[in-house]
């Protein structure tokens, strides 16, 4: 059978995606990206299998499907978004999914409520609040010069960093300096934080948890004249040793968070204080860098497994 012209996640042999909805139900159903959406090939895939490998250690099944697909309670034990890259891109979407997911009773980790409540990056004003240690950060319903120029006598810095509220992978994330224009920065509701220029130094370290529990950690270093530390922009990543001040950070992120989530992805900087502040705490489609984990992903299956009841 020809397979020319068919989404990569429906013809790809090493993923089975439910194409159907009288399969068998699996264990663990990972959301990928959307049918339509062409921006990241396949390049999922080979997460998806750095994913499913410790699951499937443990005898689960693991298969994929689209996140903008119907889910059916008996279709699954369990829906992880891990993987349900451009949701950002399709806010009304993804919020209607949500609501979907929530309303069938479809076992989901994280639950609905907080994968929309982490959606949107005011959350880091919400755990400031809180007494969580975050990187200052000001909510806009708009970007406006006014709003910019604010931020840099609040911080008292020459530099910031603007980005939508609701972004991944840094869409729409800019540097701006003082009396700089705005141009490609955010078109919606906005935040804006210092530039903090420990991002080309030391990097951006990020600790990973299951079930509450640290399991590993690296560190992301940006490249020379960037500040996005992402490996798509170059970033640099390797395994670290968090220091105590790192972990109680990151452990005051975590208890203003709630109840302990099943996975979480806590990322700190060095501030402008010199402390270990968050600049995102990611729930929904972290990568976990499972490749520098010690345990090669173990407590994150057993964390999984516990979330299947």
């Amino acid at each position: 059978m020809a397979t020319r012209g068919l989404p990569i996640a429906l013809r790809h042999p090493s993923c089975a995606v439910l194409a159907s909805m009288g399969k068998p139900m699996v264990d663990v159903l990972l959301l990928v990206p959307a049918r339509d959406e062409h921006r990241y090939g396949d390049s999922w895939l080979t997460l998806f299998e750095r994913l499913a490998a410790p699951l499937r250690a443990h005898g689960l099944t693991v298969e994929a499907q689209p996140w903008t697909d119907p889910v059916a309670p008996s279709q699954a034990r369990l829906v992880m978004p891990s993987l349900a890259w451009g949701y950002h891109a399709r806010q009304a979407d993804w919020f209607a999914q949500l609501d979907a997911f929530e309303a069938s009773g479809v076992r989901m980790v994280n639950a609905p409520s907080v994968l929309r409540w982490n959606s949107t990056k005011t959350y880091l004003v919400e755990l400031a609040g809180k007494g969580a240690p975050v990187v200052p950060t000001h909510a806009h319903d708009r970007l406006t010069a006014d709003a910019v120029e604010a931020a840099f006598e609040a911080f008292g810095v020459d530099e910031v960093v603007v980005k939508p509220q609701v972004s991944a992978g840094s869409h729409e994330t800019i540097r701006v300096k003082r009396r700089a224009a705005l141009d490609g920065g955010p078109t919606g509701p906005a935040l804006i934080q210092p530039f903090l220029s420990a991002v080309g130094e030391e990097g951006e370290l990020s600790l990973f948890f299951f079930d509450g529990q640290f399991s590993h950690a690296v560190a992301k270093v940006a490249v020379d004249g960037d500040f996005r530390v992402q490996p798509q922009f170059g970033g640099r990543v390797s395994e670290i040793a968090p220091e105590p001040e790192a972990l109680r950070a990151a452990a005051m992120v975590l208890e203003a968070a709630g109840p302990p989530l099943t996975y979480a992805r806590v990322d700190l900087i060095r501030g402008l204080d010199h402390t270990p502040q968050l600049m995102e705490l990611e729930v929904i489609e972290p990568d976990l860098f499972l490749e520098h984990a010690h345990d090669k992903g173990a407590a994150f299956a057993a964390a999984v497994m516990r979330a299947m009841g």
